[in-house]
C-alpha cells in the first residue's frame, strides 16, 4: 500500500515537473502574434511609395511620344525648314493656288444658286406684269433678266437718228443680245483660274520634287553616308510636293467640269428668257 502511494507521489511529481516548464513557453508565445501584426503593420506603409510611382509612368510616356513626334525628322515641318528659298516659293504658289480655287468654288457656286433663285422670280412676277418696264422693276436690281429686260427697253428708246435706219426688230435683237452676251461673260468670270491651277499645280509641284531631289542627293554626296535610312527621308520629303500638286489640281478641274455644266443650266434660262422678251417687245411695239 506505502510502495503504491508512493508510486503516485513519484507520477504527480514528474507531471508537475515538466508542467511548470512549458507555463512559462506558453505565456512568452502569446505576444508573437502582436509582434507578427507590428511587423506587417510596419511594412504596409513601404507598399504606398510603389502604387503612387505606378501613375506617373503614363505622363512620362505622353510627354515621350510628344517629344518624338515635335523632333520627327520627316514631313512637311522639317520640309519647311530644310527646304531653300526656291522650294519654299513653290510652296508657298501651291498654296495660294489652292486657296484661290476654292474661294472661286464658293463664289461661284453662290452665284449660280442665286441666279437660280432670280429666274425663278422673273417666271413668277415679270410676265405677269402690264407692260416690260413694270416688269423690270419688279424684279431685283442686280438680276441679270432685269438687266436683259432694260436693255430691251432702252434699245427702243434710242432706236433714232443713225439707229433709226436700223430696221427695229433687228436693233431690239441686237440690244438683248449684247445683253444676253455681257451675262454670259460674267458667269465665266474665275472658270480660267480654275483651268489654269488644274493644268499646271501637277508641273509645278513636280518642279518642286526635282529641286528637292537634287539637294537632297546633293547634301547625301557631300556627306559621303549613301544608306537608305539617309536617302529615303530626303527624298520622300521631296516626293510631297508633287502630291501636294497632284492635291491642288484634282479638285480644281472638278470643280471647273461643275461650274460650266451649271452655268450651261443658267444660261439656258436666261435666253429662252430674251427670246420670249424679243416677242413680247415687238408685239408691244406693233401695237403701239
Amino acid at each position: 500500500m506505502q510502495i503504491k502511494l508512493a508510486q503516485m507521489i513519484a507520477s504527480c511529481a514528474c507531471a508537475l515537473g515538466l508542467a511548470l516548464p512549458l507555463a512559462p513557453g506558453m505565456v512568452h508565445a502569446q505576444p508573437a502574434a502582436p509582434a507578427v501584426a507590428q511587423t506587417a503593420t510596419s511594412t504596409a506603409p513601404a507598399a504606398l511609395p510603389v502604387a503612387e510611382v505606378a501613375p506617373t509612368s503614363a505622363p512620362v510616356t505622353v510627354a515621350k511620344k510628344a517629344t518624338e513626334a515635335l523632333e520627327n525628322p520627316y514631313g512637311l515641318e522639317s520640309l519647311w525648314k530644310t527646304s531653300d528659298a526656291i522650294a519654299k516659293t513653290v510652296l508657298l504658289l501651291l498654296l495660294i493656288m489652292s486657296v484661290g480655287s476654292w474661294y472661286i468654288m464658293i463664289v461661284k457656286v453662290l452665284e449660280q444658286a442665286k441666279m437660280g433663285r432670280q429666274a425663278r422670280a422673273a417666271v413668277k412676277n415679270f410676265w405677269s406684269a402690264g407692260t416690260v418696264q413694270q416688269g423690270a422693276e419688279a424684279l431685283e436690281t442686280n438680276s441679270p433678266f432685269r438687266f436683259i429686260a432694260d436693255a430691251a427697253t432702252n434699245a427702243i428708246k434710242k432706236h433714232e437718228g443713225l439707229m433709226g435706219h436700223i430696221p427695229l426688230n433687228d436693233w431690239v435683237s441686237m440690244g438683248i443680245q449684247r445683253a444676253v452676251d455681257r451675262v454670259q461673260s460674267n458667269t465665266q468670270g474665275g472658270l480660267a483660274f480654275l483651268a489654269t491651277v488644274g493644268s499646271t499645280s501637277p508641273f509645278v509641284g513636280l518642279f518642286g520634287t526635282v529641286w528637292g531631289i537634287y539637294h537632297a542627293l546633293t547634301a547625301i554626296g557631300i556627306s559621303g553616308q549613301a544608306s537608305i535610312d539617309k536617302v529615303a527621308g530626303p527624298v520622300g520629303e521631296a516626293l510631297i510636293m508633287t502630291a501636294i500638286g497632284l492635291a491642288v489640281a484634282v479638285p480644281a478641274v472638278l470643280a471647273y467640269n461643275w461650274l460650266v455644266r451649271r452655268n450651261k443650266t443658267v444660261m439656258d434660262d436666261i435666253r429662252a428668257f430674251s427670246s420670249d422678251l424679243h416677242a413680247v417687245v415687238l408685239g408691244t411695239v406693233n401695237k403701239a
